[in-house]
């Protein structure tokens, strides 16, 4: 793991940051909107465990009730094409980010490592849409194991999400912090 962070750090520039940024503000401002709408158009519901911080296996069968045959299946279509994408591309956008802006300091190798917490949201993010997916697939039958660790997934992928935005704010401060204190002292 330890040569990804390294290979990551070197590869990191202005460029792939530009590039990841520009990637992540294009789903941001056109396509997660978009895809929200359609979901709430084909469901008639506005909530999806994507979304959601916290919710129980019991809310997942009710949200699997409440979109109806068609919209489960669209639910499970779009887990499968956009939601495969949108990761990439906040993932893609965190690890080249905090890579960058962390590049430069001599801060220990196991913090060194922080660049990967992304990559946990991703995983996390691509098995809660495996759970829920099947869970949307095989209502009404029940599958309790998988239901309740739908719930887990996606708490967890929120977590590391947080907390990798958490790593990218202290590097964007101190980053900011080296010109500041330059000015200062002219």
């Amino acid at each position: 793991m330890y040569k990804l962070t390294s290979w990551l750090y070197r590869i990191s520039g202005v460029p792939l940051v530009l590039i990841a940024l520009l990637v992540f503000i294009f789903f941001m401002v056109l396509v997660l909107p978009n895809m929200a709408g359609q979901l709430a158009a084909v469901t008639g519901v506005d909530v999806s465990p994507d979304t959601s911080f916290i919710y129980s296996s019991a809310e997942l069968y009710e949200m699997a009730e409440a979109y109806g045959e068609k919209g489960r299946a669209y639910y499970i279509y779009t887990r499968f094409t956009f939601d495969v994408a949108w990761p990439l591309a906040y993932v893609f956008f965190l690890v080249v980010t905090i890579s960058y802006l962390y590049r430069d300091y001599d801060i220990g190798r196991p913090w060194k490592m922080l660049n990967l917490l992304p990559l946990a949201a991703g995983v996390f993010d691509f098995l809660e849409n495996s759970a829920a997916s099947l869970v949307m697939y095989r209502y009404p039958l029940e599958t309790p194991v998988v239901a309740a660790l739908a719930p887990a997934f996606t708490f967890i992928k929120w977590v590391a999400i947080g907390l990798s935005f958490a790593v990218l704010a202290l590097g964007l401060l101190i980053k900011v912090q080296g010109p500041i204190k330059i000015l200062k002292r002219r």
